[in-house]
């Protein structure tokens, strides 16, 4: 940094002289003829005159660097702000009086009089500081103020901090580069608006910057409502923010108000019955401090969510070319960032996941959930029982990694999602304009050969149901409600791979990592029970196509982007459209209620007699999952070791003792809480009008199984009845092997338990 030159005599003098010729301009700025007789007395003049040109200086107060807030759906709850600069801009009519007089008392009572400069202050200034040698005085006036903040924030908005250091220097060319441009200013913009824009730009304290700021900061209100104690508080600590903040050395705050409200009556702005009174009145106690933290760290419980709605943000070009230019706009722009969260949603989520398995939980695993309006691709809740910190460490429960979420938005690599898959397959048969109730033959051995799409043809593919054995013949409606994984095979062998691959996309699934599904040539059969790997938002979503008719959206978590001076940005779109038929749609409803009514979910039931969809699922023991949803909403929670994938989940979890986990233990009851409370804090009516079967989609003839595991052939006009042998109430699933050869996605030998 180049060294200050000292105060010489000569410069003193040419400053003095300065200061006459702009006295005797009556405040205009000085012809092309004079400054080179000042300067002649100058030996810097040659050095110096380029620099005081009055260049122009964008005075906007919309391009300052204020802060961006990000706001739930409702537009009022901030969840979050973003800054550099902590500001945010308000016009003059939203600042008191009372504060208004308060800064002009404290750093120019003669700012109403004056043109820009003001001789009067110079001269006292110079007696002060040269005569009686007191401390240093620049005389400047507010409107120079003003200048100098701008010229010092210009200066840093362009990367320039050459240019920020020679804004600030003790030098006389950037004195009369003030002084040239406060004339120059005062022109150009009425007294209210040169107060209006200093009131914006002053820091009033260590990462305070604008008046409305310092308000809601020190004292919790509005710079609208600011009283007289407070407008003094606030005018003092700009003279040195570091120092005079109370909030950091409140002694010195408390004297730095009382010399304002002196001034404040000494100029006659107030009365000094008034101004004694208030002096009185301990600091103290006038304070109200709230700490207005950055970054989504700071948004409580909806963190996770914040950080998803920042991802999509930063990888939209509508918010800026480069990553680079779209974080500075986030930090300095003053975006008003409207959400897509809901409050009562976010609530529920966030005590849903941890009341049934805690944080701190000894078995360390995570509980995860996702929601999503149906029909909008709007995201109402993502929750983790984990804190989020962008500083966590790996082995404990803070982390920024968001798991609701796919790779790109901040996740990670997904979870298989086991029998809550079956669905899918449920959806994709029904497309072909199969029935609900088509009788299949199903084995516990499939050969790849006999299965569209699966390559491989030396393979087989073993699968068994829960506990063992098969059922046949058994209908695709009995399969997805006794979760029996045989029967999955048998529609394969019937659809083939693509199909299912196909209908999945339709229905908006995609794995975690970004991979299309479709765009393989051959599949896993195992794929049919759950194991390729998605992130939770993406299966809500995929169940939200489910229970929206069939109009499938891409996941959206904003609504709008303004800007401080109105711009409104582009967001990303959810594209919402047909993917599948309605009749589809809510003929695999139908079944899913089924599943609940008379199938292994009925722990799902929601109160109220409230028509309910939902499936569990287990995959390998490695996660535990419960998808489903009611008209309005859909979510999906997965209970999982999301640090240590493949980890199978056993012993002790929140207190409880079991060797084998199924879906419906800890997923389902996370779930059935985050709905219940979600559904009636906001107050969300029952609509029991949705399922209905297609009368196409639900003939045929079906097979029912007794109590004792034989079948017999019958209607069943789409019930299940009895239970199956081999299934376990409250699991869900198989267990499959591969055996012989290999495929694309499974390994020779290998053996996987999907339940």
């Amino acid at each position: 940094m180049p060294e200050k030159k000292p105060k010489t005599a000569r410069r003193v003098f040419t400053l003095i002289l300065a200061y006459i010729i702009f006295c005797l301009a009556g405040g205009a700025v000085a012809s092309g003829f004079l400054l080179p007789a000042v300067f002649g007395a100058n030996t810097v003049a040659n050095s110096l005159t380029e620099q005081l040109k009055a260049e122009d200086v964008n005075f906007d107060l919309a391009d300052l660097p204020q802060q961006s807030r990000m706001y739930a759906r409702d537009g009022k709850t901030v969840l979050a702000t973003f800054y550099e600069q902590n500001r945010i801009i308000v016009p003059l009519k939203n600042i008191s009086d009372m504060m208004q007089k308060a800064v002009v008392a404290r750093e120019d009572h003669r700012f109403w009089d004056h043109t820009g400069i003001d001789p009067q202050g110079i001269a006292r200034a110079f007696v002060q500081t040269y005569v009686k040698k007191g401390d240093t005085q620049g005389g400047s006036t507010l409107t120079q103020q003003y200048v100098k903040n701008m010229l010092i924030d210009q200066a840093l908005e362009s990367d320039d901090p050459i240019g920020a250091y020679h804004a600030q220097e003790e030098t006389i060319a950037r004195k009369l580069r003030e002084m040239l441009i406060s004339v120059e200013l005062e022109k150009k913009y009425s007294k209210a608006e040169i107060l209006q824009g200093y009131l914006n730009i002053a820091q009033f304290g260590k990462s305070v910057y604008g008046v409305e700021t310092a308000a809601q900061h020190y004292f919790s209100k509005s710079a609208k409502d600011l009283n007289l104690v407070e407008s003094a508080t606030i005018a003092a600590i700009t003279k040195n923010p570091a120092m005079y903040d109370p909030t950091v050395n409140p002694k010195e705050a408390e004297k730095q108000r009382n010399i304002t409200l002196d001034l404040m009556s000494e100029w006659g702005f107030v009365p000094k019955k008034q101004t004694d009174a208030a002096k009185k009145i301990p600091l103290a106690q006038t304070l109200k401090v709230k700490d207005v933290a950055v970054g989504c760290q700071a948004a409580g419980n909806a963190a996770y969510f914040c950080d998803y709605a920042l991802h999509q943000i930063e990888s939209s070009t509508e918010f800026g070319k480069t990553l680079d230019d779209r974080k500075k706009l986030l930090k300095e722009g003053g975006l008003n960032i409207y959400t897509t969260l809901d409050v009562n949603a976010q609530n529920s989520a966030w005590n849903a996941v941890r009341n049934n398995l805690p944080e701190n939980d000894p078995s360390g695993y995570e509980n995860i959930l996702a929601a999503i309006k149906p029909g909008t691709g709007e995201v109402l809740a993502l929750a983790q029982n984990r804190t989020y910190d962008v500083n966590g460490a790996p082995g404990t429960t803070r982390t920024s990694m968001n798991y609701a979420v796919d790779r790109k938005d901040g996740g990670g690599d997904g979870f298989q999602v086991g029998s809550t898959w079956k669905p899918i397959n449920m959806a994709a048969w029904l497309s072909t304009g199969r029935s609900l109730n088509e009788p299949l033959v199903t084995s516990t051995a499939y050969s790849y050969s006999s299965i569209p799409g699966a390559g491989g043809y030396s393979n087989v593919w073993e699968v068994q149901n829960s506990g063992g054995g098969t059922v046949s013949p058994e209908t695709p409606l009995q399969g997805l409600n006794q979760s029996h994984n045989t029967t999955q095979g048998a529609m394969a062998q019937q659809i083939g791979l693509q199909k299912i691959a196909e209908t999945a996309k339709a229905l908006g699934y995609h794995n975690a990592n970004g991979n299309d599904i479709t765009k393989r040539t051959i599949w896993n059969p195992s794929m049919v029970i759950g194991t390729e790997q998605s992130s939770p938002l993406t299966m809500a979503n995929v169940y939200a196509t489910i229970a929206g008719n069939g109009v499938e959206c891409t996941p959206i978590a904003l609504t709008k982007v303004t800007s401080s001076s109105g711009k409104e940005y582009k967001v990303p779109s959810a594209n919402c459209h047909q993917a599948i038929s309605k009749e589809v749609a809510q003929t695999t409803a139908y079944a899913m209620n089924l599943n609940v009514t008379q199938g292994i979910a009925k722990d799902a039931q929601l109160s109220g007699g409230r028509k309910t969809f939902a499936k569990t699922g287990t995959s390998e023991q490695n996660a535990l999952a419960t998808s489903g949803f009611v008209p309005q909403v859909a979510a999906f929670v997965i209970i999982t070791n999301a640090e240590s994938s493949g980890t199978p989940l056993q012993g002790t979890i929140n207190g409880v003792y079991r060797s084998t986990w199924y879906g419906a233990d800890i997923a389902l009851p996370t779930w059935k809480e985050f709905m219940e409370n979600y559904l009636s804090s906001a107050k969300i009516p029952a609509d029991n009008n949705y399922g209905n079967p297609a009368s196409t989609l639900n003939s045929g003839a079906a097979a029912t199984t007794d109590t004792s595991g034989s079948t017999s052939s019958g209607s069943t006009s789409g019930t299940t009845s009895g239970s199956t042998s081999g299934s376990t109430s409250g699991s869900t699933g198989t267990t499959q092997k591969q055996t012989t050869g290999t495929s694309s996605g499974a390994t020779s030998g290998t053996t996987n338990k999907q339940r």
